[in-house]
């Protein structure tokens, strides 16, 4: 379900009352660990968390880097987090912590995929989006694409 909303206003309304209500939930856990610089913005159909072409204009695709993501998709919710998607040991340390919560972690390569805000851990989910800079997942991305040694 790829949304043509275009603002994040615009997306939560279009949300059944009940998705709207998680969404928005870990939407202020995201902004309120959010680090400075990164931008909330509606992209590829989702609410994104990103890097401004401002900051960081030499992208893979010329599409700001997507720090993250808040999606409501057909069967679940989704959270995707790239800065775990970028480095193998942050994912690593994400999955361990994640069950260490007790909870059942269903993820892809960064998609975290959920029904209910029960189903998050909402303190590693914070600490998650506030444990990279702008600058060092720049570093990140472009070490993964070779741009930099």
């Amino acid at each position: 379900m790829r949304s043509v909303s275009r603002t994040v206003g615009e997306y939560l309304l279009s949300l059944s009352d009940d998705r709207r209500a998680v969404i928005e939930e870990v939407r202020q856990v995201i902004l309120a660990n959010l680090p400075e610089g990164y931008e909330e913005a509606m992209n590829w159909g989702m609410i994104t968390y990103q890097v401004p072409l401002e900051i960081e204009p030499n992208t893979y695709n010329g599409q700001p880097l997507m720090y993250a993501a808040l999606a409501s998709q057909k069967h679940h919710l989704a959270l995707y987090l790239t800065a775990v998607y970028c480095d193998d040991s942050a994912a690593a340390a994400f999955k361990e912590a994640y069950r260490a919560t007790g909870k059942k972690l269903d993820m892809g390569k960064s998609c975290v995929r959920f029904t209910r805000l029960e189903d998050l851990p909402l303190g590693l989910i914070g600490a998650t989006i506030g444990a990279t800079s702008v600058d060092s997942f720049i570093a990140v991305d472009e070490r993964r694409r070779g741009v930099r040694e």
